[in-house]
C-alpha cells in the first residue's frame, strides 16, 4: 500500500512584479496484491489519483483524476520458463466531472463517461526477479462506457450518438456502450537508472479488428521517481494518449446537430512534483 501527497504553494504580499496566490495538491493511493506459487502468478493493482489547483480570484480546477484497476492471472508449464498463459482485465475511469475551463456548466467527461473495460487472454513474459511484464493478447474485448446521457447523445468517446430530426429533437437517444474486439499489447518495466532514481514505464497498445484495423490506440506513461529519503520523493511524469474515438474541435449547429465530428489528436500531460510518500 502506498500513499503519496504532493503540494505546491505561492503567496505574494506587495509584490511589485505581480502574481496571484495559488495552491496545488495531488494525492495518489495505490494498492497491490500479488500471489505467486510455482506455476501460478496473480497480480492485482488499484491506483486512485486526484489533483486540484486553487488560485486567487477563480474557483478551483481539477488537474488530475484517475481510477485504474488491473488484474492478471498467469500459468506456466514449469518453474524455469518465464512465459505464462495469461488472462487479463483492466478497468479505467475517473472520480469527478471534467470541464473545458473556464466553462463549468457543460462537462466534457464524468464518472463512467468514459469508463473502459478490457478483458482478454494471451501470453505474458515475466522474467524472474525483475519488474518486467510484457503481455500479448490476440483476442481482447474492449467496452467503452458513456453513462452520461448528454455525452452519449453527442457520440462522445466513440459511442453511437443520438438520431435527431431537422429541428434537433432527439428521435433515438445515443448509445451508452461501445464494444470492440481486437489486439492488446501492454508492457510494464520498472528499473533503476541511477542511485535513488527509478524509471517506471507503462505502455498500452490496442487495435480493433472490425473498425479501422491497423489504427492503434496508444496510452503511454513514463514516471521518474527521485527518492530523497524513506518519506520524501520527487516525481517527473510524462503521459501520452492517442485514441481515434476521442475527437476534438467538434462543431454543432444551434439545434445541437453535429455538423463536424472533429478530429483525434495526440494528448500530452506533464507533471513535476515533490511530496510525502508513505508505504504501509
Amino acid at each position: 500500500n502506498e500513499l503519496d501527497v504532493q503540494m505546491s504553494e505561492v503567496a505574494f504580499v506587495n509584490w511589485n512584479a505581480g502574481g496571484d496566490n495559488a495552491i496545488s495538491a495531488l494525492a495518489k493511493l495505490e494498492f497491490e496484491r500479488n500471489y505467486k506459487f510455482r506455476y501460478f502468478q496473480w497480480d492485482n493493482s488499484l491506483e486512485m489519483r486526484f489533483g486540484w489547483n486553487a488560485q486567487e480570484g477563480r474557483q478551483w480546477r481539477k488537474t488530475d483524476d484517475a481510477i485504474r484497476l488491473s488484474s492478471t492471472l498467469g500459468y506456466r508449464r514449469d518453474t524455469i520458463s518465464s512465459w505464462y498463459f495469461s488472462a487479463k482485465a483492466n478497468f479505467n475511469t475517473q472520480f469527478a466531472n471534467g470541464y473545458k475551463y473556464p466553462d463549468r456548466t457543460t462537462p466534457i467527461s464524468t464518472f463512467m463517461a468514459p469508463g473502459y473495460l478490457f478483458i482478454g487472454g494471451g501470453t505474458s513474459y515475466i522474467p524472474e526477479g525483475k519488474k518486467f511484464n510484457l503481455y500479448l493478447s490476440p483476442l481482447t474485448f474492449k467496452s467503452t462506457f458513456v453513462l452520461n446521457q448528454d455525452l452519449a447523445n453527442q457520440g462522445a468517446f466513440g459511442v453511437q450518438g443520438a438520431v435527431r430530426d431537422a429541428d434537433g429533437n432527439i428521435i433515438n437517444p445515443g448509445k451508452k456502450i461501445y464494444r470492440e474486439m481486437g489486439i492488446l499489447v501492454t508492457h510494464k518495466w520498472e528499473f533503476p537508472v541511477a542511485k535513488n532514481v527509478v524509471l517506471d514505464h507503462n505502455l498500452e497498445l490496442y487495435t480493433d479488428y472490425l473498425n479501422n484495423f491497423g489504427n492503434i490506440d496508444v496510452n503511454w506513461q513514463v514516471t521518474a521517481t527521485f527518492k530523497v529519503n524513506d518519506f520524501i520523493s520527487a516525481t517527473l511524469l510524462a503521459h501520452v494518449i492517442y485514441d481515434d474515438d476521442i475527437k476534438f474541435d467538434t462543431v454543432e449547429d444551434d439545434n445541437g446537430v453535429v455538423i463536424d465530428p472533429g478530429v483525434p489528436r495526440i494528448q500530452f500531460r506533464q507533471q513535476l512534483g515533490i511530496g510525502v510518500n508513505y508505504r504501509f
